[in-house]
């Protein structure tokens, strides 16, 4: 076959809770899930993704790529901002 098979990567949006590493941002992801009960739980959890140019603020919702591992924490890459945060 001479076709190229592109690999599809996840993709995940959150909100930016940390900017304070260098190179590295750390991003809550929300997600709701049905409890048994009927009930919509709010899960989250937090991912080292990595920005290189440092362009992502805090509270920025950003969307994030999986990636090849990058450190022994980072396997993501903030792919884009999709929107700032609102500064008072």
């Amino acid at each position: 076959m001479t076709e190229k098979t592109e690999k599809l990567q996840r993709t995940l949006v959150g909100k930016a809770t940390s900017v304070k590493m260098d190179k590295t941002v750390t991003v809550l992801v929300e997600r709701r899930v049905k409890h048994p009960i009927g009930k919509f739980v709010v899960k989250s959890k937090k991912y080292h993704a990595h920005d290189e140019n440092n362009d992502v603020k805090l509270g920025d919702i950003v969307e994030i790529q999986e990636t090849r591992p990058i450190s022994r924490t980072k396997s993501w890459t903030v792919s884009r901002i999709v929107e700032r945060a609102v500064i008072i």
